[in-house]
């Protein structure tokens, strides 16, 4: 595990790594547990992660310089915690995964796509309030 230099009053953010995996996770201070967040998809993982999950996947393509994607991480997070175990929620990394991207015809970004059962069922672009988001990801359940 690594941490990260984010800290906030009760929450230590950090890097889980489980089953050879990156997961961002937060270890709630007060509790003293871990929860985890988001998925990190790869070229490497995506096959197994995406493609092959039981569960339908949100993906949400962005890049670190990008203000709308800074905005929409927050939200993503939320509904990772909220859907877990429902919806594999994760995010691609657009500048670091070009091939993805492109696979996908993402051209701007945040670009949320959505896949069940291997295939691209639903695709949006732009930062959105949460409930927008969250009805796309009730109607792929």
């Amino acid at each position: 595990m690594s941490y990260s230099h984010s800290v906030f009053s009760e929450q230590i953010n950090i890097i889980c790594v489980l089953d050879k995996k990156i997961i961002p996770c937060i270890i709630n201070l007060s509790r003293q547990e871990v929860i985890d967040m988001e998925y990190t998809f790869t070229q490497e993982n995506f096959s197994k992660e995406v493609l092959g999950s039981k569960q339908p996947v949100l993906i949400d393509f962005y890049a670190d310089w990008c203000p709308p994607c800074k905005m929409m991480g927050p939200i993503v997070r939320k509904l990772a915690d909220k859907y877990d175990g429902k919806v594999k929620i994760g995010k691609v990394n657009s500048d670091q995964q070009p091939e993805l991207a492109r696979q996908f015809g993402v051209m701007s970004i945040p670009n949320f796509v959505f896949i069940k059962d291997g295939k691209l069922v639903d695709q949006v672009v732009g930062a959105m309030p949460q409930h927008v988001l969250e009805q796309r990801i009730q109607n792929i359940l």
